[in-house]
């Protein structure tokens, strides 16, 4: 009986002593938890659409270190990496038995540690919480970390883990750090050889480095070859293959691209661990490459801006603020795709625009350039001749500057802004000054980025597209409607698509226009085809004049190199909308065949204000109208010149609406047959033309 209650006796105590253990493990757990935010500390990346590693941002402590996932990396690599380092992994609790038992034989039978019986977990237990020491304490902490880790992660976030910390020499930690350093790609396609040294660096990182020291890193992966084959994990030839690969023997620097993009996202959210662009990676060092060799030949202090844009979804697809970010003769530093600078007469295409738009002009029109005096103000061309008589299509792609700005004249200035603001590009103009004629030849402050989506608008006859930042501010459509009616924006391209290429450059079939600003500050270049458009500013950041510095001469060579080096460009031109079609001058109605408005008035070469004209629809046309989706009719444009604002439409002797100040009116006809359209300006005097209308 006794020895019953001291069996029973020491059975309570072992129990309350085994329970007093574990509710002591489970504090310790508790209180000493494994130090895993040490893992948080990760390299900030910028990247491209794709998800491509555009810029890596060092950690605070200096170390390039990228989160990298097993999804992430070539599953061939992950075999190996198992094989090699923990075959049990996903059998044990943190702790291999079998491992630790052939560890301490070894210890025995050899005097010293040959191997440490260390698991994946054991290895992340000393990648968070390194010691210098290589101890029997040491290897104990590591024992407990590892059980600790266990019991909050699963096998594949501790995976994970090691992934992104292991060491491989320098200040590279991680797969995918190291695959770029030394292979200059992803990991998630590796070669065997690759994939083996990768294994192979973390056991000794500093003694195994590749570009360092080539020899050991090569015997270290014929190592890890040999012990797969043993493992069969790879076959006798593909051993063979591997082996006979070059070890690299130097460092990559981490892709480094979008300089200015990349600040100005972690600017943006300086907590964000991953930034996603709108750019193409690929387009993106094109692009750079293009820059930085145009401004090889370029005076020291000058800088050059590029950016490329998808005139369909608004999306940045490429953004070179500078050539070299770190060229500080030609400050580098600041990125020129936002500065606001005169943008000389690339604001051209769309006084032009305008202007076939309210049906002033055709491209045959005849135009003056000669002296003229707008009040004061005197505008001479570029080269300070004058030629005469031309036509509207010669008067753009001479970029003449009276010609412009007698259009302007005649149009209004507040109009040409109004429309630029339509695709949400406001000019920046002088403190308390009111828009002039100047904006016709860049006396306005707009940025690249500005250039660039507003040339959008004229590439995208559908809608004008909002670029937004590259990064957060979303691109896409703005609800208006289009920058110019698809025939106006015909007509434009038409003509700038028939400029020629600068010297040495090849026919590509762009829509391109060229400006340089007073007193050569600037030179820029902006193009379009089909898809996409690329704008080009070459100038000085500290806004100083440049001898010798020309939109056409400077800029244009860079922006049809981009166009031919991004290697996307060479959508065609879209063919002519329905109405748009090349007239001769003699062909044209007459009040179209020369543009005779004086400057601030519409008047006649006597000094007395014309009657008003309509335009379009001329004389005797006959109009088939469009259908809309619901099938009803489309509403017939009407255009008129000359008179004096406001103007009265009538139809068939009824009133349209009421009075307008605009030169662009619809009107809706309720059915087929012959019409008498007529306007009355504020005067009294009148117009009228008879058509015939056909409706669907």
């Amino acid at each position: 009986m006794k020895l019953v209650r001291t069996i029973c006796i020491g059975t309570l105590a072992a129990f309350l002593a085994a329970g007093v253990l574990v509710a002591g493990l489970i504090w310790a757990d508790r209180a000493f938890p494994p130090p895993l935010q040490a893992a948080a500390s990760v390299s900030t990346e910028v990247a491209d659409r794709d998800g491509r590693l555009l810029r890596a941002f060092a950690t605070r402590d200096g170390l390039w270190r990228l989160r990298t996932r097993a999804a992430d990396v070539d599953p061939q690599f992950l075999k190996m990496l198992i094989a090699y380092e923990d075959r049990r992994f996903d059998e044990h609790a943190g702790v291999d038995p079998v491992a630790l038992g052939r560890a301490a034989l070894q210890l025995v039978a050899n005097g010293r540690i040959i191997s440490g019986g260390s698991t994946i977990s054991m290895q992340v237990a000393r990648l968070i919480e390194p010691r210098r020491e290589r101890s029997i304490t040491a290897k104990l902490i590591q024992i407990a970390r590892a059980i600790q880790i266990e019991r909050r992660l699963g096998k594949a976030e501790i995976l994970d883990l090691y992934l992104t910390l292991a060491p491989y020499g320098g200040n590279l930690e991680g797969v995918r750090a190291a695959s770029l350093a030394y292979f200059g790609k992803e990991p998630r396609r590796l070669s065997v050889a690759e994939a083996a040294l990768l294994v192979a660096l973390p056991q000794l990182p500093e003694r195994r480095r590749p570009d360092r020291h080539p020899a050991t890193a090569e015997a270290a992966r014929h190592r890890v070859l040999e012990r797969m084959q043993t493992a069969g994990v790879l076959d006798t030839s593909e051993i063979a293959r591997a082996d006979t690969s070059a070890v690299p023997t130097r460092r990559a620097q981490l892709p480094a691209l979008a300089a200015h993009l990349a600040e100005a996202a972690r600017k943006k959210d300086p907590t964000a661990e991953r930034h996603a662009t709108t750019l193409n990676a690929d387009i993106q060092q094109r692009l750079e490459t293009v820059a930085l060799h145009a401004s090889a030949k370029l005076d020291p202090k000058v800088s050059l801006a590029l950016m490329m844009a998808d005139a369909e979804t608004g999306e940045i697809l490429a953004e070179v603020g500078a050539a070299d970010y770190f060229d500080a003769s030609r400050s580098g530093w600041i990125d020129m795709t936002r500065q606001s600078r005169s943008p000389g007469s690339t604001l051209k295409p769309f006084i032009y625009g305008l202007a076939f738009e309210e049906g002033l002009v055709a491209q045959e029109t005849i135009v003056e350039d000669r002296p003229a005096d707008f009040f004061g103000y005197r505008p001479k061309n570029f080269d300070m001749t004058y030629q005469g008589d031309v036509s509207i299509r010669q008067a753009l792609q001479l970029s003449l500057n009276v010609p412009a700005v007698r259009l302007l004249d005649a149009l209004g200035p507040t109009k040409l802004m109004a429309r630029l603001r339509r695709a949400e590009v406001t000019p920046r103009l002088p403190t308390a000054e009111a828009p002039g004629l100047a904006i016709a030849l860049g006396g306005v402050g707009l940025s690249l980025k500005d250039l660039v989506q507003l040339y959008a608008g004229l590439a995208n006859r559908e809608k004008p597209v909002r670029l937004g930042d590259g990064i957060r501010d979303l691109p896409g459509a703005i609800d208006s409607p289009p920058l110019f009616e698809p025939v106006a924006a015909w007509n434009v391209a038409d003509v700038l698509s028939a400029v020629l290429p600068p010297l040495g450059s090849p026919k590509s079939g762009i829509a391109y226009k060229t400006g340089t600003s007073y007193g050569y500050r600037d030179a820029w270049s902006v193009g379009y085809d089909g898809r996409y458009v690329i704008g080009v500013w070459i100038g000085r950041p500290d806004n100083a004049a440049i001898p010798g510095i020309s939109g056409y001469a400077t800029a244009a060579p860079v922006l049809f190199e981009a166009f031919a080096k991004s290697g996307v460009a060479g959508t065609s031109l879209p063919p002519a909308p329905r109405g748009a079609v090349r007239i001769t001058q003699a062909e044209l109605p007459i009040s179209q065949r020369r543009f005779s408005m004086q400057p601030n008035g519409l008047v006649s070469a006597s000094g007395r204000e014309k009657p008003p004209q309509i335009v379009y629809p001329p004389e005797g046309a006959h109009v088939e109208l469009g259908a809309a989706p619901d099938g009803s009719a489309l509403p017939l444009i009407l255009k008129l010149q000359a008179g004096r604002a406001p103007f009265r439409w009538l139809a068939n002797g009824k009133p349209l609406a009421e009075p307008t100040r605009r030169r662009t009116s619809d009107w809706t006809p309720e059915g087929s047959g012959y019409s008498t359209l007529t306007v009355i300006d504020a005067v009294g005097r009148a117009a009228s033309v008879g058509i015939f209308i056909r409706s669907p």
